[in-house]
């Protein structure tokens, strides 16, 4: 009778362990194979006594066997070895795509010509298709997307410290002015002299409403979007318009130029709706490469700072994703609402942290009732 009350204990000791695994939001990253996951923890197995990343391709364990660890470290404390199928305390192999996908960057900032796609696949040891597909995974831009955001990059900060426009556009790598003069319009949004000027015969159009988080303006130049604000007095909305574009044309708009910030706040109350609306992103090649990540965030969900630096290929760049998102200028367009603190908790966003939160409550709100 002992023997058997023990044998019950035992078997409801194990039915416990298991439902609190089961119950763990780690457990869900770890039957999904959550390649997301890999380096925010491991979970050792009893059973076998090896440890594994959250994406390990073995046959699932039993969760009452399993052990949570914030590091190789901690598992191999308790005991454990690491698992010869993932190899958990070896860089991963989206670790190990980051890092060349970071080596082919450092090699086209460095370059004067932009290098072509076989150079680069050839300077990191991967085929050209492979390290194409690769490299837009991580960044959001093709190797010829990001040499060439690169390249605008470098010729608006030659034109912001007053550099002729020919010098300019030399420093920046461009191989001649005719091929520069064809994409000025989409580099810098508007002809180079104007933009040395700070804006000067840009025209922009503009509108101020209101929305449930408070006052929202929205501006539109000749290629999209080029501000969405949200904040609780109007007037310092547009004075931050006005500072953005000293020497533009601001032009408030007309009938239909509401129905665009109808869609917008619209765009607010239901997000899962899309916002097809052409933006005019203007910004550096990593700030555009932290942009793209966000919008690939769905609405409802959030990624910590360390997730999207780990996506874009440069996992310590922790700060300077956090830079990226304070320096968006399209607020819920490019969904920067969406990127938390590793911990879960809400915090640095433009527009005021609770206008953050409010945006994540409406997401959650409508996921819920989809």
């Amino acid at each position: 009778m002992n023997s058997l009350t023990r044998k019950e204990a035992t078997a409801a000791r194990l039915a416990e362990q298991a439902v609190a695994v089961e119950r763990d939001p780690r457990w869900a990253d770890i039957t999904a194979r959550n390649h997301a996951a890999d380096g925010r923890f491991y979970y050792s197995v009893k059973s076998t006594g090896v440890y594994c990343r959250p994406s390990c391709a073995a046959r699932r364990a039993r969760p009452e066997n399993v052990a949570f660890h914030a590091s190789c470290a901690d598992a191999e404390r308790a005991g454990f070895r690491p698992c010869k199928r993932c190899k958990p305390d070896q860089p991963s192999l989206q670790e190990q795509y980051a890092a060349k996908v970071s080596a082919a960057c450092r090699i086209i900032d460095a370059a004067e010509v932009p290098p072509s796609l076989d150079e680069l696949a050839e300077a990191t040891g991967i085929s050209a298709y492979h390290f194409h597909r690769i490299f837009k995974q991580l960044t959001g831009l093709t190797p010829k997307g990001y040499a060439k955001a690169r390249r605008a990059e470098r010729m608006r900060d030659e034109l912001s410290r007053g550099s002729h426009v020919t010098e300019a556009l030399y420093e920046a790598g461009y191989q001649s002015n005719t091929r520069f003069y064809a994409e000025s319009n989409a580099v810098l949004g508007m002809t180079p002299k104007d933009y040395r000027a700070g804006g000067r015969q840009a025209q922009i159009r503009f509108a101020i409403g209101q929305c449930k988080l408070g006052a929202i303006l929205v501006a539109q130049s000749q290629r999209g979007l080029c501000a969405i604000s949200l904040g609780n007095d109007p007037d310092a909305l547009l004075r931050e318009l006005q500072d953005r574009f000293p020497r533009a044309e601001l032009i408030g708009g007309d009938a239909a130029f509401e129905h665009l910030v109808a869609q917008v706040v619209g765009f607010i109350e239901a997000p899962a709706k899309g916002l097809d609306l052409p933006l005019d992103v203007q910004g550096t090649a990593f700030q555009q490469r932290v942009w793209q990540a966000l919008r690939d965030i769905p609405a409802g969900e959030t990624a910590s700072y360390a997730e999207i630096a780990n996506r874009i290929g440069a996992p310590k760049a922790v700060r300077a994703v956090a830079g990226a998102c304070a320096a968006n200028t399209l607020a819920v367009a490019i969904p920067c609402h969406r990127v938390v603190r590793s911990d879960g908790e809400l915090s640095g966003y433009r527009w005021g942290v609770e206008r953050k939160r409010a945006l994540l409550d409406i997401e959650l709100a409508l996921e819920h009732k989809a």
